[in-house]
């Protein structure tokens, strides 16, 4: 397979069947050797290169990326400055595990860090590898910091899939079957879905869905089965990831902020898929006006290279040596890729979440008006949700015909992919332009209309 650029078509090209012979070849051997337990989607791709918005696939097709690897290839596919930095940092230094020894490159980032997240200042910095790592660093910290064990975490949240994280984690039964009971004592909460509110009127009042959630925790949780002085912290996506795209009400993590600091509970926030630009602003709690004690930040921050960072205020992090370390945590390749990702983001590309994100909504939007199985279209900057149900006004979630106007997309030439049970996501890199969005929006409206016929 060439290893040149792509030269940047205007619409995808599929040349083959999807998937085409190679692809099919890939496949097999991955059904016979590799782990069934990744939750592959209903569609086949099999990547083979990818720049900017576009990805290649092993027989040649071309794919609009609508999804980023997950909201992970921040600034685009092998952007040239990160992958420049990423070479300049590897003939220098690979590793030297920042456990036991120092270079520049870990300070460097932890004070970047300081300055830009949500968490007041001054802040302490422990680098994972991925998002659960940085979870689990964030928990054990909580632990460590208060005395307390119990924690607070929300239904259809999505922490990771090590122990820890899964106590925490109730996106899919699929993810804790077979692992026996919680590693943690985690009480789960309904989370306030204003599209889907879960509680009763009585109890929301004027506040709707966030005010119960928060009377549920206050008033059922802390009178019954959760005494707030045994929490050590409370831990919520701003935006639910893998639950549906859903965005917590406005006053919701105002609310959260209030309890903690009433009943000296700490305040994690899970910003792994929510940060660094996804919506419109480097950390989606900021959209709230909210400091959280600890947060943790993992996928968009490498621009595809693994790394999770747990940041937490500074008299929070003063565990002593050896309470926790990671190997590859702080990798130095891995670290000049996120210091070169902030920097793109800061130069412009969280403005472009928010501007292209904004005419992205608007052309959701168009799209929920023209069809009625579009019953809520959510969200900010480059993380939207569209959630299909049935015809007519029952609101009763379609799985089925989201998963046929997913693979209605790629076999169409564009990537998304689903989340919740009947979401499609839309978390593209955050150079995508307006251009690749109306090319996306059409075939995105066409899709919807085959997947009705059957």
């Amino acid at each position: 397979m060439s290893t040149i650029a792509i030269a940047p078509p205007k619409k995808p090209e599929i040349k083959t069947e999807l998937p085409g012979p190679k692809g099919k070849e890939i496949i097999a051997a991955d059904a016979q050797f590799v782990t069934p337990s990744y939750p592959r989607p209903s569609f086949k791709l099999v990547a083979e290169r990818a720049q900017g918005v576009w990805v290649e696939d092993v027989d040649g097709n071309v794919f609009l990326d609508c999804n980023a690897g997950v909201a992970v290839c921040s600034t685009g596919h092998c952007h040239p400055e990160v992958v420049r930095a990423i070479q300049e940092q590897a003939e220098q230094l690979i590793h030297m595990c920042g456990t036991d020894y120092y270079y520049r490159h870990m300070p460097a980032l932890a004070k970047k860090l300081d300055e830009i997240v949500p968490v007041p200042s001054p802040t302490r910095t422990h680098f994972a590898n991925s998002g659960t790592e940085a979870v689990e660093t964030a928990l054990k910290l909580a632990l460590h910091a208060t005395g307390r064990e119990k924690f607070i975490a929300f239904f259809n949240s999505f922490h990771g899939r090590t122990l820890g994280s899964l106590s925490l984690t109730s996106s899919r039964s699929a993810q804790r079957l077979g692992f026996k009971r919680q590693a943690l004592d985690v009480v789960h909460v309904p989370y306030p879905n204003e599209f889907r509110n879960p509680f009763n009127t009585a109890d929301c009042g004027a506040g709707g869905a966030g005010e119960g959630a928060l009377n549920w925790i206050t008033e059922r949780l802390f009178k019954t089965t959760t005494p707030p002085e045994e929490v050590a912290a409370i831990v919520v996506e701003a935006v639910q990831g893998e639950g549906g795209y859903v965005p917590a009400p406005k006053d919701f993590l105002k609310g959260l902020r209030r309890i903690c600091d009433e009943y000296g509970i700490l305040l994690i926030v899970d910003e792994v898929q929510s940060g660094m630009g996804r919506t419109g602003k480097m950390f989606a709690c900021e959209h709230y006006d909210v400091q959280p004690d600890i947060v943790c930040i993992a996928k968009g921050i490498g621009s595809g290279l693994p790394i999770g960072v747990c940041v937490a205020r500074a008299d929070l992090m003063d565990w002593k040596p050896g309470a926790h370390a990671s190997t590859f945590g702080g990798n130095p390749v891995c670290i000049a890729a996120a210091l070169k990702t902030i920097e793109l983001l800061q130069n412009g590309l969280i403005e472009n979440s928010a501007d292209v994100g904004a005419y992205l909504k608007a052309g959701l939007e168009r799209l929920q008006k023209k069809y009625d199985c579009i019953g809520d279209v959510r969200g900010m900057g480059l993380m939207l949700g569209v959630e299909f149900v049935t015809a007519g006004t029952s609101n009763k979630p379609d799985s089925a015909l989201r998963d046929r106007v997913e693979v209605a997309c790629f076999e169409r030439g564009v990537i998304v992919l689903g989340a919740g049970a009947n979401t499609i996501r839309w978390s593209p890199p955050l150079i995508i332009t307006k251009e690749n969005i109306d090319v996306a929006l059409e075939i995105f409206d066409d899709a919807i209309a085959a997947s009705l016929k059957g």
